[in-house]
């Protein structure tokens, strides 16, 4: 078959499959164009999912008439000043949405620049251009796409269901409000209302789109090295959810889903939420244009940075450092315990009367429902602290205490010694302090030769962690001595719980996180375990702790190291309040 040019329309239908290959990705092309344009107001409606009808109403700077023509050619554009694309400030640049979108379905431009006696409109269909002519409009511009990809069938029906396409595209308008809070935002679809934002700070639309759950607990965080300044808000740890659904990335006013900064995120987080959950974040670059290259990919949502360890090592350093902040109620999950209900001694009783509620508990409930009541907490113990003072201990597992606003707190007694543990190990390791206890008899544990192996291979990095381990034949490791801090472990137990850290990823764990897996199993051996009653004193020196130590809300696996019920909540529980 002879070699022949591709005819123009068809070379632009081809191109046009690389920019817009669904709905959402229209949207994203026409929004930003709203952007770019100044636009204070942008109003984007959708049907059938936006495959039927994209509309997109701004007013912004709007497009002379004798440059409507030009607006829909190919790599035909107002934004880019530098040739060299190295200095790039706005959301576009390449020309090619206005010419795609016309070449793979209908678009019509209705625009009217300040100063221009009427708005003007043009058509395309197909990548066939109708002429300019007078049309009434307002100042700012309007742009509609309808029956997307109809010239061409093959992209066209690979789309998905209407309703998912319009989720699509909702969500990519979520991610635009959140990178230009100064303008305001309405998106409806299929006549339905999704927001309508007015112009506000950051704070504020944060709250508006990720819900006021979530903006009550968020903080804010603020970092710079170099020339690349880190803003925006994040999450505690107890806030979590079980997809990325409330992740924003805008770097330099650019919404964008790049692997390296969801990247930082996660390993940010990794030692304060549990596996397979994801942290709540609304960040913000800004970097110099020339070291940010975005002329990656024509949907331009990925970047290519010129100093990305600067900028991952920003990120995880601003992140980390906020979220060791020693805890407080704000970062505190509520409990939702339902039929909940406490007694409260009118005064406090005597020792002998203790002792005898006591043992009418005892008689009355089985074992593991008995509770220690503790001495009545003075005021000052109560208002001094974050987490007030302890007032019971239940299960043996859970320690109940009153702070300083009238919360009920409820700690979970493995869960936090183990955090605390944790960080004392984690200190005394970055020391080079952890102290080795040298076994009188070592002891061998057989293990299927898989698991022997992974342990083996870490034995250096166990070695200084004070586990010193050597292969004992097939399948088995010798113990030759443990971590002082221990006292005296289970040895067979560590090891086997080990071995499962250290496969719990499917693949050869990095040594930070073999050393981060060895130090949180460590702790765990040697924390309080749930079941063991404690003193008042002990409850007390609990609390204070975790109120000084980092990462204190959240246990090494993630999970919470404390709840609270405020009054608002037991009212609720009791049926006193809506």
């Amino acid at each position: 078959m002879p070699i022949r040019r591709l005819a123009e329309t068809t070379i632009n239908r081809i191109a046009a499959g690389e920019v817009i290959e669904r709905p959402a990705a229209a949207v994203k092309e026409l929004v930003e164009n709203a952007l770019d344009a100044g636009a204070r107001r942008i109003e984007v409606i959708l049907a059938g999912g936006g495959i039927e009808r994209i509309e997109i109403i701004d007013d912004g700077c709007g497009i002379p008439a004798d440059e409507l023509r030009l607006a829909i050619e190919r790599h035909a554009t107002s934004k880019l000043q530098d040739e060299a694309l190295v200095r790039i400030s706005t959301l576009g640049f390449r020309g090619e949405a206005l010419p795609s979108i016309g070449a793979a379905g209908r678009l019509t431009l209705i625009s009217r620049p300040a100063g221009q006696d009427s708005a003007w409109r043009i058509e395309v269909a197909g990548g066939v251009v109708t002429a300019a002519r007078p049309a009434p409009g307002v100042k700012g511009t309007r742009a509609i796409a309808e029956d997307l990809f109809y010239a061409t069938p093959a992209r066209r029906k690979f789309l998905r269901s209407p309703r998912a396409e319009a989720e699509a595209a909702e969500r990519t308008v979520w991610r635009l409000a959140l990178c230009a809070p100064q303008t305001a935002f309405r998106l409806a679809s299929d006549e339905r209302v999704v927001f309508d934002l007015p112009a506000q700070d950051e704070m504020a639309r944060v709250a508006a789109l990720f819900g006021r759950e979530a903006a009550n607990t968020m903080f804010a965080l603020e970092a710079e090295r170099d020339d690349v300044r880190l803003s925006g808000l994040i999450g505690p740890a107890s806030l979590n959810r079980a997809t990325a659904q409330l992740q924003s990335f805008v770097v330099n006013g650019r919404p964008v889903q790049d692997p390296l900064l969801r990247l930082a995120l996660r390993l940010a987080y990794r030692d304060v939420i549990p596996a397979g959950r994801f942290p709540v974040a609304a960040l913000r670059l800004e970097l110099p244009d020339e070291a940010l290259d975005v002329n990656v990919h024509p949907a331009k949502t990925e970047l290519r940075f010129a100093d990305q360890n600067g900028v991952r090592s920003l990120v995880i350093g601003a992140i980390s450092r906020a979220l060791a902040q020693p805890v407080s109620l704000s970062s505190a999950p509520i409990a939702a315990l339902p039929n909940l209900g406490f007694y409260t001694p009118p005064a406090p009783p005597s020792q002998a009367a203790r002792g005898f509620a006591e043992a009418e508990l005892a008689l009355a409930s089985p074992p593991a429902a008995r509770q220690i009541f503790a001495d009545t907490a003075s005021e000052a113990e109560v208002s001094q602290h974050p987490l007030g003072a302890p007032l019971a201990q239940i299960l043996d597992t859970y320690v109940l205490a009153q702070a300083s606003d009238g919360s009920l707190v409820i700690v979970d007694q493995h869960a936090a010694h183990e955090r605390l543990t944790e960080e004392k190990l984690r200190a005394q390791f970055a020391e080079g302090r952890i102290a080795t206890q040298p076994l009188l008899v070592p002891v061998v544990v057989d293990f299927p030769p898989m698991e022997a192996a992974r342990l083996l291979a870490a034995a250096e990095i166990l070695s200084r962690l004070g586990l010193e381990i050597e292969a004992f034949g097939p399948g088995a490791v010798l113990v030759r001595a443990v971590p002082a801090a221990l006292k005296e472990p289970d040895t067979a137990r560590l090891l086997r719980d080990l071995a499962e850290e250290f496969a719990e990823s499917g693949a050869p764990l990095a040594l930070e996180a073999k050393l981060d897996a060895a130090l949180a199993r460590l702790a765990c051996h040697r924390s309080i375990r749930a079941g063991r009653r404690l003193q008042r004193e002990e409850m007390s020196a609990l609390l204070r702790e975790m109120e000084t130590t980092p990462r204190a809300a959240t246990c090494s696996h993630g999970r919470p190291t404390f709840l609270k019920l405020s009054c608002a909540d037991l009212e609720k529980l009791f049926g006193r309040r809506a």
